[in-house]
């Protein structure tokens, strides 16, 4: 075969390669490989790190720890978490909970949950000891502020951001702190013994473990009436964990406190949700998002190719700019500047009214 025709020939297969490759990416349920490339919408990503998983431990019942390796690696501070992708295409949310001084590796844990979305289930049957995955971030939306005195509720797998912040104040002789950590029993608390440590070894702080087999559920009256009387005027109040948890200590906050909630899903509608119309301006359509759906879904039903990840409002690739309408925001993310203008789809909706993107 002549050489130009053998040439173009190969060039030609390679676009046809890479325009399958396209469409396979655009019509799964999550990106292949997400983490890899910037999103074709929504928020820039930052740059991806290749780490290599290097040990596997289990912490809890349940719960298992990944060290991910690396050289050099970015900064982070209590409360910030890594986009992690994961060999089959999904990208996960993860904590950081380790050292933030260790700057050659990350550490996150998870929960294993059978009947999850499947992240989890992955990083406990599939992920290996020597295998490389890709991490995006860190990213924190949960820092530890400077506060008089400090008080943390954590909920099962919610104590992960909670740790590095645990050691942060434990590390400041004199600094007043509270932590109430509660699971369904002590065997599935990951971190439980070093907690203990760091309470047994602190005269400032306090730790109250409240296991539910044990103990049943936490006494949350009791703890927010000791912070009230015992604790001053600006007191951090820093909560993770289920929903429930979260709303129960928002519930109960006194006067002068400042709370911060890292959840474990997005925002939900005491009143229950409405259909609503949205308005894709650019391309001229008019779509209804039922009350037991999304932007996000109703979004790619007429434009497959609207770039989106976490599904839980954690990771950003969703957002779009919003020309009209009043926005109900439920991610954790964006800034209030950014909500200005712009919204997460995959769990936001409309206020009132009807939602106009420049989509």
């Amino acid at each position: 075969m002549p050489r130009p025709l053998a040439l173009a020939l190969t060039a030609g297969a390679a676009l046809l390669a890479r325009r399958a490759v396209r469409r396979r990416i655009g019509a799964a349920p999550l990106w292949p490989l997400p983490a890899l490339a910037e999103p074709v919408s929504g928020r820039p990503r930052s740059r991806a790190l290749r780490l290599t998983v290097a040990a596997l431990e289990t912490v809890a019942d349940g719960v298992v720890q990944l060290r991910l390796e690396g050289r050099a690696l970015p900064g982070w501070a209590p409360g910030a978490h890594l986009d992690l992708a994961l060999p089959s295409g999904l990208v996960r949310q993860y904590s950081l909970c380790g050292d933030p001084a260790d700057t050659s590796a990350y550490t996150v844990a998870t929960r294993l949950v059978p009947d999850g979305r499947g992240g989890s289930r992955e990083v406990h049957e599939e992920l290996r000891a020597g295998m490389t995955v890709e991490v995006r971030g860190p990213r924190n939306r949960f820092p530890l502020v400077p506060a008089p005195a400090y008080v943390f509720v954590a909920g099962g797998i919610g104590i992960t951001p909670i740790l590095p912040m645990l050691r942060a104040v434990h590390a400041r002789p004199g600094l007043e702190w509270r932590l109430l950590y509660g699971g369904r029993s002590r065997a599935s608390m990951p971190y439980l013994a070093e907690i203990e440590k760091l309470g047994a070894g602190s005269g400032a702080g306090r730790v109250t473990v409240v296991a539910e087999d044990e103990d049943g559920l936490p006494d949350l009256d009791a703890l927010f009436a000791g912070v009230a009387a015992e604790l001053p005027k600006g007191t951090a109040v820093y909560c993770c964990g289920p929903e429930a948890l979260s709303a129960a200590v928002e519930a109960r906050m006194p006067e002068g406190a400042v709370l911060r909630l890292e959840r474990f899903g997005p925002r939900t509608s005491a009143g229950g949700d409405q259909s609503f119309e949205v308005e894709l301006r650019r391309s001229g359509r008019t779509l209804t998002v039922p009350a037991d759906s999304t932007v996000l879904a109703a979004v790619r039903a007429e434009l497959p190719d609207t770039a989106y990840s976490c599904e839980q409002g954690f990771c950003g690739t969703c957002q779009q700019r919003v020309l009209g309408g009043e926005v109900d925001h439920r991610d954790e993310l964006l800034t209030d500047a950014e909500r200005a203008d712009s919204m997460l789809i995959c769990v936001s909706r409309a206020r009132r009214g009807p939602l106009v993107l420049d989509l």
